[in-house]
């Protein structure tokens, strides 16, 4: 499901529940980092790592702990670029050469509807009116968590590039809608404050794809090199 939303170069594994949980594969450094985690928290995270190891030997690097660096971002085996996610029943990973992307950030959410009063927390004006009118020619669509999926993505690309925070309110996403019989399309994120430098050209924006499937939606961002 992530991987169609990706570039070939790009390796992603999912899993849907946690069939593959075995905390006892987990290397010792990522088991003290959930040692005092409840159960639910240590299967998610020993799934999602699971499916990070299985992308890296697709990619012929030897499988190694992912631990959490600075803001919980992951930190990648040297060469590599990555993102993860994990929902109620689903987690993937997505992996990269460096030297094929300059930065991807995936993320998935239950398809239902943002609780109330999450989605003027989390979207700008002109952002909330485009939603209204995808609303009204695509009811079935749960826009505001696809918005708020879009945005998650966003910032899981731009972190690794700046190293900053990136608020709901910093990026102005819009959201396209394809023909088809499965909901997907594209998606645009016009930075509102100045972006990353990728090589000699600074980033102005960030595009990327989203679908909904398996009671799903899904988005995937990625930035590449100049």
């Amino acid at each position: 499901m992530i991987e169609d939303l990706l570039p070939d170069s790009v390796v992603a594994v999912e899993a849907f529940g946690d069939d593959e949980a075995d905390q006892a594969a987990l290397h010792p450094e990522e088991q003290a980092v959930v040692a005092r985690a409840v159960e639910k928290r240590r299967r998610e995270f020993a799934t999602v790592r699971a499916c990070a190891r299985r992308a890296m030997e697709k990619l012929g690097v030897p499988p190694q702990p992912v631990l959490p660096g600075e803001r919980g971002a992951p930190r990648w085996p040297e060469g590599l670029l990555g993102s993860m996610t994990h929902c109620d029943g689903y987690r993937a990973a997505a992996l990269v050469c460096a030297t094929d992307l300059a930065a991807l950030g995936i993320d998935a959410e239950p398809h239902g509807p943002l609780p109330d009063g999450v989605l003027r927390a989390v979207a700008l004006p002109a952002e909330r009116e485009r939603l209204a009118t995808l609303t009204a020619r695509h009811p079935a669509v749960h826009w505001d968590r696809l918005l708020f999926c879009a945005k998650e993505s966003v910032y899981k690309a731009w972190f690794p590039l700046t190293g900053k925070w990136l608020g709901f309110e910093d990026a102005d996403i819009e959201i396209h809608a394809e023909h088809g019989t499965t909901p997907q399309g594209r998606i645009r994120a016009e930075l509102l404050v100045p972006g990353p430098m990728t090589g000699a050209r600074r980033l102005t924006h960030f595009e990327g794809r989203w679908t909904v499937r398996h009671g799903l939606v899904t988005a995937a961002v990625t930035v590449p090199h100049p």
